[in-house]
């Protein structure tokens, strides 16, 4: 389909100067049918022309065609995959046949093997080596603790760490007697002053108190 600008209807007017915008849209295929359209301005006519350009039959074609065959290829694609998703599940399904029958002969050949003479003497005799194993295991690592803790108590960082301890001790017991002494000085000393200070007929002052017991 094809258009173009024209103005065939000039004749039909009765002032010939005063000549419309005018367009025929034609199929170029046949080439005998044809639509003549008329528009108010020059501006609309040739925007009538771009739109139609632009929508034309052609395009659309296009498009669809190529839709088409987008289409065709994600059919093609989907059909590949569900051959190939039938393959894998056939396949998954013949291992778990596989799986299971192995399965049942490997219970078939420990049953048979248990009830064996054979087994029963051999499973004695890995009782008796897994005792003897644990035995030894138990014992070195008994003597490798033994050696570490001994190693670790004749290091520099165990002796210094003995040495802080003891100094932290002695800051202890020294806090803890200065408290005690402390609660003596205020219980025997201070509390007995104010007392006679705050008397009707007071022998000290709370100056001379508080001056005595500053750093109280």
């Amino acid at each position: 389909m094809a258009t173009r600008l024209s103005y065939p209807c000039a004749a039909k007017l009765e002032d010939p100067g005063d000549l419309p915008h005018c367009f025929a849209i034609y199929y170029s295929k046949e080439g005998v049918r044809q639509y003549d359209l008329r528009a108010d301005t020059e501006e609309e006519c040739h925007l009538w022309v771009d739109a139609i350009n632009n929508a034309s039959f052609g395009k659309m074609l296009e498009q669809k065609q190529e839709a088409e065959q987008k289409q065709l290829h994600l059919l093609q694609i989907l059909e590949t995959e569900r051959r190939a998703k039938w393959h894998y599940v056939k396949q998954i399904e013949d291992l778990t046949a596989e799986v299971k029958k192995l399965k049942s002969e490997l219970n078939e050949y420990r049953t048979e093997r248990r009830a064996s003479p054979e087994y029963v003497a051999e499973a004695d005799e890995l009782r008796k080596i897994k005792k003897v194993q644990s035995f030894f295991r138990g014992w070195l690592c008994r003597r490798r603790w033994k050696q570490i803790v001994e190693d670790y108590i004749r290091s520099e960082h165990a002796e210094s760490m003995r040495r802080r301890n003891s100094i932290v001790f002695g800051l202890v017991e020294c806090e803890d007697e200065y408290v005690q002494q402390l609660s003596i000085l205020v219980t025997c000393y201070l509390r007995p002053f104010r007392m006679a200070a705050s008397s009707k007929k007071p022998i000290i002052l709370h100056e001379d108190v508080n001056s005595i017991f500053l750093n109280v």
